[in-house]
């Protein structure tokens, strides 16, 4: 009988999984939101004769101390096959997206992993896009003082226009030699402890995550957007071409209103505290 794993797992993507003489760069490999790319055709190469594979990244029970010297390897990546399934089970696993968060049983087979029994536990949404044109005036700002300050990450906090918090924006440097991009779609750079950081704080309900990097600029963002439903997303989505989002775009003025927590809770945002009574949220410093 083959070994088996159960627990929680989110579905960080679906891709081939890469060579490993192609683990360190992103060049041949599939970027499946890339409007670049043509969708979901895959590039020339290797890739290209590789089945497609869920990254699944298993869920810890509890909180994950960050200055734990073992708190990465919590977040390591497995790969489980995503074809070759039949009746119920096959619909089930057809239908999972990335972002998913799903109860499953793996069985474990000469080292590879397939769905014995799957259950959608939340439906959020993870998106990967790759030279992106347009990036978003909050993004770009931010960036500008995360550099002048001479830090490599940081962190703000977006607001509606009624000043309402909708999403934890993460900046992560693009250094050369390196590809940040390339290793947050991989598994390699762990985006759960953002996701985690934003459920400590708020309601559990799905939400939208965007990995993009910018044409024009040397950084990643990770957008994580609070309601996956709300306009926000749905903007993001129109903006970049990863989905229904709003027919309006950019005019809807919700994205553009995104911007950094400019109050005066500085005192707040020093010492990471979660703000007022009414449950605001703070995304700095805690990477």
């Amino acid at each position: 009988m083959d070994p088996t794993t159960s627990g929680r797992f989110r579905v960080h993507d679906r891709r081939p999984r890469p060579a490993i003489e192609d683990e360190g760069a992103d060049g041949d490999h599939v970027q499946l939101d890339d409007p670049t790319s043509g969708g979901d055709d895959p590039a020339p190469g290797a890739d290209a004769e590789r089945p497609d594979e869920f990254v699944l990244v298993e869920l810890p029970d509890g909180p994950v101390d960050p200055n734990d010297p073992n708190a990465a390897d919590q977040f390591d990546p497995l790969y489980a096959t995503a074809e070759g399934y039949a009746g119920d089970l096959a619909e089930r696993v057809s239908a999972l997206e990335p972002g998913f968060v799903v109860e499953a049983t793996l069985a474990w087979t000469d080292g590879s992993a397939r769905f014995v029994d799957i259950d959608v536990v939340r439906e959020s949404r993870f998106h990967f896009a790759d030279e992106v044109e347009g990036m978003f005036e909050a993004a770009v700002e931010t960036w500008r003082q995360i550099r002048a300050d001479g830090e490599a990450v940081g962190s703000i906090t977006t607001r509606s226009n009624d000043g309402d918090p909708n999403g934890a924006l993460y900046l992560f440097a693009d250094a050369p030699g390196g590809d940040t991009f390339a290793d947050l779609r991989a598994g390699r750079l762990p985006i759960e402890p953002l996701v985690a950081r934003v459920n400590e704080f708020r309601d559990d309900g799905p939400r939208e995550v965007f990995v993009l990097r910018p044409i024009a600029h040397d950084f990643v963002a990770v957008y994580v957007v609070f309601d996956r439903d709300g306009v926000l997303a749905q903007t993001v989505r129109d903006t970049y071409g990863l989905g229904p989002g709003l027919a309006a775009g950019l005019e809807a003025g919700e994205f553009e209103a995104a911007k950094a927590d400019s109050g005066d809770g500085s005192a707040d945002e020093a010492s990471g505290d979660t703000g007022d009574a009414d449950g605001d949220f703070d995304a700095l410093d805690r990477l």
